[in-house]
This record gives structure tokens, sequence and C-alpha cells, in this order.
């Protein structure tokens, strides 16, 4: 009996600390670096292309490079920032990430300044998107293994969840902010704002307490690359939804003459957010697998929709259910690539794992855009469709054997 009182006293504590690091606001605290990563790679998005090609006068090409190469540095840095996070902790993962942003907003400036030598001001927005993509890679690995890591396993859905949608909100406020500080100020000041906000989360980072780098021998990479990689691509054929939506849903309307198509991209997105927000707890509850299964019928549902619609009503539809069905499939399979290494290798493969989507998200515009020139618009939902089914039976074969 007089155990029952100091056993019940002492769960109170535990408990409330618990509570306390996997809330909210104490996840928001390590994921926000990832939204000012995003934030940095969204500002430059609407600008760079028409400043390369119609203001500086180079081809249509150099001006898709200049975006584009920034992924190219994202995927070849992806596992290098796990091992950082692994290795020396995720704290400093993140603190190289933010100055890397930082240097990239200088590069922009830099590339401001230069404008009359165009060749120099070209390469100082080669270099920056560069150093964009490293940045990318290792602050947006590290905050969220920091935050899985100070939040306990038992948040890590939560961490990825909120991760998530720091990732899209951040992109989907930095472009059009981009354009409205390049119509007032110009170039250098999305530069500026860039070295503003790097600067300040640099100084944030390093004032945040660091988790404790998890003993233990780290598994080769190649190790690491087999036990995540089908996980990986269940995660890029379920993204071909989103890369296509996004980039080809404006020319998709206009073939048909409808308006509003950026109403779909808006739809999709809130869709994404709404169902992050509300069903995140259903990962520990049911689990990674059957999450990710249910999520990717109704991603198909809508990608479906989509390519049988006959009116934007069904395409807004089909947009909502994509964004909602796509929303927790990456937390989901997430989960449970993660477990499959042991803790002192999740950094390497949260990077590994990540670089999935990156892949899906670069391949799949030419991919998409040669199926559109074969067989029509309405094509490209068609292969969307069958990349998520294909997707949802990778997820069944994975939860089977894992059973086993």
């Amino acid at each position: 009996m007089l155990g029952m009182p100091y056993s019940a006293s002492a769960s109170i504590p535990v408990t409330a600390r618990t509570a306390a690091r996997s809330g909210t606001r104490h996840i928001l605290g390590f994921v926000y670096f990832t939204f000012i990563c995003y934030l940095s790679i969204g500002l430059p998005l609407a600008v760079l292309p028409p400043y390369v090609h119609l203001r500086m006068g180079y081809s249509a090409v150099l001006a898709g490079l200049v975006i584009s190469i920034q992924y190219i540095a994202t995927l070849a840095s992806r596992p290098w920032a796990g091992r950082i996070s692994d290795r020396q902790g995720a704290k400093i993962s993140v603190i190289w990430g933010m100055a890397a942003c930082t240097a990239s907003g200088a590069l922009l400036v830099a590339a401001a300044a230069l404008y009359s030598i165009h060749w120099l001001s070209f390469w100082s927005l080669i270099l920056s998107r560069l150093i964009l993509g490293v940045g990318e890679s290792l602050g947006s690995t590290g905050a969220t293994l920091w935050g899985i890591t100070a939040a306990g396993p038992e948040a890590t859905a939560k961490v990825i969840s909120y991760n998530g949608i720091c990732t899209y909100g951040a992109m989907a406020l930095a472009a059009p902010l981009g354009v409205v500080l390049d119509d007032l100020w110009g170039l250098s000041s999305l530069g500026v704002f860039t070295i503003l906000i790097g600067a300040l989360s640099l100084m944030m980072a390093t004032r945040k307490q660091p988790v404790p780098v998890i003993p233990g021998e780290h598994l080769p990479f190649s190790h690491v690359l087999g036990r995540v990689a089908p996980h990986g691509m269940g995660l890029a054929l379920s993204g071909v939804c989103y890369s296509v939506l996004a980039t080809f849903i404006t020319l998709f309307y206009a073939a048909r003459h409808w308006s509003g198509a950026v109403l779909c991209l808006t739809a999709f997105g809130i869709a994404f957010i709404l169902a992050r927000l509300l069903f995140v707890q259903t990962i520990n509850r049911f689990g990674g697998f059957p999450v990710a299964m249910t999520c990717l019928v109704v991603e198909s549902v809508g990608l479906f929709l989509l390519w049988r619609s006959n009116s934007p009503a069904l395409a807004l539809t089909g947009a909502s259910l994509g964004g909602f069905g796509f929303s927790l499939v990456f937390p989901a399979i997430g989960v449970e690539a993660v477990e499959r290494v042991p803790e002192n290798n999740r950094g390497t493969a949260l990077g590994v794992y990540t670089a999935f989507a990156d892949v899906s998200f670069f391949l799949v515009g030419p991919i998409a855009g040669a199926i559109i020139g074969w067989f029509g618009y309405r094509s490209v939902f068609l292969f969307a469709l069958i990349s998520v089914l294909t997707a949802l039976g990778i997820v069944i074969v994975l939860c089977r054997v894992q059973k086993e």
C-alpha cells in the first residue's frame, strides 16, 4: 500500500514530460528549420526563369537549369546529410543547413549586383542554387531527426507530418512573396530576405539544446539503402500525383478551355494540410502500412476522377481527393522505413527515404511530358493512377512481409 502512492505520483511527471516533448509546440520548434529551407527555395522559383530567359537573354533550357540544378544537389547530398545527422548530431546538420541557406542568399545578391556581366551573374545563380540544394538536405534531414529524437520515437509520424506541412506551406507562401519582392525591389531583395531569415534561424539553432548522438555501429550505406529502398519506391510512385498535378493541371485546363486551374492546386493543398492535421494520430493507432494503403486508395480515386473528368467541378473533386490521400503516405511509409534500421542510423535512413521523393519530382516532369506528347493531356493522370496503384501493390507486399 505504501508503494502505491509513490508509484502513482511518480508517473505524473513522467507522463507530463512525455506529453510535453511530443506536443505540437515542441515539435514545431524543430520543423521550423525545414520551413526556412523551403521558404528559401520557393522565393526565387517564379522569378529566376524569366530573369534568366527574358532579362538576361539566355535560352529556356538554361533558365530551367537554374531551377532544376538545385534538385540535383539536394538528391546527391541527402545520404551525406543523413550521415552527418547520425554521426555528428542533428543540431550540427541544421546549423550547416541554415548557414548554407544564408550563403545562397548572399550569392543571389551577388548575382543581382553582377547583372551587367551576364555570365558572372548566371554562374552566381547556379552556385546559389547548388548551395541551397545542399542546405535543404542538411536542414530538413537534421530538423526531422532532431525533432524525432527530442520528441521520442512515439512521435515519429507526428514529426514527419508537421515537417511536410512546413515544406508545402513554405513553398506555397514563398513563390508569390518572391514575385512581390522582385516587383518592388528587384532580385537583390530576395537575397537580402534569405540572408535575414537564414541568419536568424542559424542563431536560433545554435541556442537550442542538442540531442545526444546515439552510439553504436553505423551500417554501411548500401545496407541502409537496401532496407529503405522498397519503402522509398512506394513513396516515389505515390508522389507522381502531386508532380503531374503541379506541373500540368494548368495546361490540362487550357486544353479544355476551362478556367480556374489554380483552384485545383489550392484544393489539393488544403486537403493535404487538413488530412495531416486531423488524422496523423491514425498512424500510431493503426500502423503505417494500413494507413498508407487506405490513403493510396483514396489518392487513386482522386486520380481516376481527374483522368475521366469532363467538367472543372469533377477535376476539382479529384484534386481534393488526391491531396487528401497523398497527405499521409509520406509519414505512414516513413515510420515503417526508419524502423527497418537501428536508431543510430535513422538520419541516413531518412535521407535515403526522402531522396526517392526528390527523384520522383525530378524525373516525372520529362516522363509525363513525353506521355502527353504521345497521348494527350488526359493520359498524364492515367500515368499517375498506374503509378499510385503500383505503390499500393508495393505497400501491400511490404505489409505481408512484415507480418511473416
